[in-house]
């Protein structure tokens, strides 16, 4: 199977997306893909099933019976903030003043920061008013049917450098406006009514709108704003319950439930045994110091760091992009125990991995890509667990450990003429702004790389400062300075660069990253992109100590023939981490049962409870019902499967997943009149999306209605030509219409948007010989040989075209 149509649908067993940072107010952002659309077989006409609808059935499996495992703490209970601040008094005063305590409250006139005196706003036609009434926040504005309503605001929530409102309506949801107060000083630009989606026009049909799924509290944003957040959806009803034990972020958001630890200290001291009741100790910086290099000055840490970072995983809980699926989180576990973290991707990051402007991918996945990070350093050695600020002011924080002498010298900063200097932070921790006005720090530590921006198009600190000049002018000033190689501690853009490009040398860059000593979080995400899975490669990865990279390596197997994966994956059914166990169930569920090993059955159907579980927990979202159904699907559940699909598009009619998939099973039912309905269904509410377009005709093509399927196809090509395959199978499907040229003109087009699609350029190659253009197939067929070294046929090839 091709990469196009393998790797870029990898699943993820949680729906994911970009949580707000604690003490941040934040919209509900738009999720990232959840789990790849399992659509492979759709983009080849005449394709084979996509389903394994096996005779055996699922006499194991009730969905309806399955629930979450019951919490390995269950006699432990959550006791507040209030109960901690008798004994840690000084603490206490730190986080009163944190951005964490005030992360949501009740709208009160203390917590309300925004102008609510008859205030108005204008955004894409409509005007909202901000107003108070009987001791009431009010906003009138478009409610979900567009028009005028008033609503009351039930919470603020953030504080710094926006705040946005929060309201709940019957059904349990609550819901964050779209329209947010800029909190910061006016002469910043702030004290303003603002929108978050500034440059679009959104209303109340589009997926954005403050109304919509994407704006949910209870899914975005709860578990990190509050402390104990239970979502208690229920799916038959289609409401929520959600509860909290407090409602901003406490101190059991990061220490856990605090109730064993308050009995231990109400005991005398001479009773109290040495365990204190605490879930984790945070104790990876006790007794550890820095020291300077004597030859070179570079800091040491007196121990090697520990495998598990606990404080990293508690902070990344919320400071990271990632998809929850279990609500059993226990601090100082790794966070792929109870969620699933987004990797390295073309969506969220750069090919050197910065995060993207328009992502929120906050700053997990950065520090771990860090040489910080593989040296030991830990959040806390640079901010104050409690109240979360740096500390020391400026570069006081980074002179902790780096030598100033060295550090603040001329020919290291090169900017002497520059008053004052540029920080630390300027050249090695660039700015990226998210909703509007919030500036983050990436978190990757990164030396400045303006030869990449040249080579790659990635962005770089100088070119942050300097916006008048070219990348290629600030890497030859980096050139003069420090000499013409480059060092730096993230050396993987390259391999990136080439997968996302579908370079030919893709494999065995992507590779070299997974064998050497890359970040975790970077060899996953380079198994996760690999072309074809190299079998010594994969189980090297499925041993590693790193969960994550135990995950990239599943995600590599997506899509390999049932007969190889058992014996890859199945030993993860029993991985120690709940989330590698998850993906592994979800992905041998393409293994008929009848031939699943029978001393391995069992470790399947617990797995697969897990992979159940995970997704009724999310049964409030669209993405996580349609996993479900590919699950039952391939487990022969298609009454079950249509269900799930079914629930997916009612929460929301324009989910295309849920729409194809479904489409999909009807064709293995020989119910094409069904798929297609549906399909037209979902495209007059989701407007023109091209994935729709594209299923649609190959069903008109199943139906033998050419002319009309050739128009689907065309539209989806034309919609996004960021995906090669639909120019592919439109000039497929021309060509079978007798236009070759057409066909041709088509898929030159694509080319030179994608000119190392391997499907693209055999097309190409094939309709010049058919044509009788030697000239275009002998380019064609050197092309597509510089993309497939060494492949004898081609050779050949080429050689028969030069005669």
């Amino acid at each position: 199977m091709t990469k196009g149509s393998r790797k870029s649908r990898r699943r993820q067993q949680a729906p994911t997306k970009a949580r707000p940072e604690q003490g941040r107010s934040a919209p509900a952002q738009r999720p990232a893909p959840t789990f790849r659309l399992r659509t492979a077989a759709l983009l080849a006409i005449g394709s084979g099933a996509l389903f394994f609808l096996l005779a055996s059935g699922l006499s194991w499996f009730k969905t309806s019976e399955i629930s979450s495992p019951p919490t390995r703490e269950a006699e432990l209970s959550f006791v507040g903030s209030q109960a901690c601040s008798g004994c840690h008094q000084a603490e206490t005063r730190l986080w009163q003043s944190s951005q964490h305590r005030h992360a949501m409250d009740h709208a009160t006139d203390t917590s309300v920061r925004g102008d609510f005196n008859d205030a108005a706003f204008e955004y894409a036609g409509t005007r909202s008013r901000f107003f108070r009434k009987d001791r009431k926040f009010l906003i009138e504005t478009d409610g979900p049917d567009g028009k005028l309503a008033t609503f009351e605001v039930k919470y603020a929530f953030g504080v710094d450098p926006l705040q946005q409102y929060l309201i709940e309506f019957p059904d349990g949801r609550i819901q964050a406006l779209s329209i947010a107060w800029d909190t910061r000083p006016k002469d910043q630009g702030g004290q303003r009514w603002f929108h978050l989606y500034p440059d679009a026009a959104v209303t109340s049909s589009d997926p954005l709108h403050w109304t919509r799924l994407n704006q949910n509290w209870n899914f975005m944003c709860a578990e990190c704003h509050s402390t104990n957040v239970h979502k208690n959806y229920d799916a038959a009803r289609d409401r929520f319950a959600t509860s909290f034990s407090e409602i901003s972020v406490g101190c059991e958001a990061c220490h856990g439930a605090g109730s064993r630890h308050v009995s231990w200290a109400q005991q005398k001291p001479a009773a109290r045994g040495p365990d204190n009741g605490l879930l984790v100790r945070f104790d990876e910086r006790s007794g550890i110091t820095w020291s300077a290099d004597a030859e070179t000055m570079t800091p040491k840490r007196s121990a090697p760091p520990a495998t598990l970072r606990k404080e990293v995983e508690v902070c990344g809980r919320c400071h990271a992009r990632r998809g929850q699926f279990s609500e059993d989180w226990r601090p100082g576990k790794s966070l792929s125990e109870t969620h699933r973290v987004s990797l390295l991707d073309r969506q969220s990051f750069h090919a050197d991995g910065q995060m993207r402007d328009d992502e929120e991918t906050y700053n997990y996945a950065s520090f771990k890509q860090s040489k910080m990070f593989a040296k030991g350093v830990t959040c806390s050695d640079c901010h104050d667990p409690h109240s979360a600020a740096l500390k020391a002011p400026g570069d006081g924080v980074c002179a902790q450990c780096h030598a100033p002498a060295k550090y603040e010298a001329a020919a290291h900063r090169q900017h002497a003429n520059v008053s004052p200097p540029p920080g630390c932070a300027s050249c090695h921790m660039p700015e990226r702004r998210y909703m509007v006005v919030d500036r983050r720090h990436d978190h990757g530590f990164r030396i400045p790389r303006p030869d990449l921006s040249v080579q790659l198009g990635t962005p770089n600190a100088c070119n942050d400062c300097h916006r008048d000049k070219p990348a290629a002018w600030a890497a030859r000033q980096v050139e003069t300075w420090f000499g013409p190689q480059r060092l730096g501690f993230q050396a993987y853009a390259r391999a990136f660069h080439a997968a996302w490009s579908e370079a030919a040398d893709a494999q065995a860059l992507l590779s070299a990253v997974v064998a050497n000593d890359a970040p975790g979080i970077v060899r996953a995400g380079a198994l996760a992109e690999l072309p074809a899975p190299d079998a010594d490669l994969i189980r090297r990865a499925l041993s590693d100590p790193d969960p994550l990279v135990r995950l990239g390596a599943l995600d590599a197997l997506e899509g390999i023939p049932a007969d190889q994966l058992w014996t890859l994956a199945s030993a993860q059914l029993t991985d120690p981490v709940r989330g590698v166990r998850i993906r592994a169930a979800e992905l041998l569920a393409s293994v008929p049962p009848s031939r699943q090993p029978a001393a391995d059955r069992n470790k399947f159907t617990q797995a697969a409870a897990e992979f159940v579980a995970a997704q009724k927990l999310n049964a409030d979202r669209p993405d996580a019902r349609a996993a479900l159904g590919n699950f039952l699907a391939r487990q022969a559940g298609a009454a079950e499967a249509e269900a799930e699909y079914r629930a997916a598009l009612r929460l929301d009619p324009s989910f295309p997943p849920a729409a194809i998939n479904l489409s999909d099973l009807y064709r293995q039912l020989g119910r094409d009149s069904d798929g297609e309905r549906i399909l037209r269904e979902t495209l007059t509410k989701s407007g023109q999306n091209a994935s729709l377009h594209h299923a649609l005709g190959l069903v008109l093509v199943r139906e033998k209605r050419a002319d009309e399927a050739l128009g689907e196809l065309r539209q989806a090509a034309e919609l996004d030509p960021g995906q090669p395959r639909y120019a592919y199978v439109y000039a497929v499907g021309l060509h079978s219409s007798g236009r070759r040229d057409d066909a041709l003109a088509v898929l030159r087009t694509s080319l030179q948007v994608h000119p190392n699609d391997r499907e693209s350029v055999s097309a190409a190659l094939a309709l010049s010989r058919e044509k009788g253009d030697s000239a275009s197939a002998l380019g064609y067929a050197e092309q597509l040989s510089r993309l497939m070294p060494g492949n004898r046929e081609i050779e050949d090839l080429i050689k028969q075209l030069k005669q």
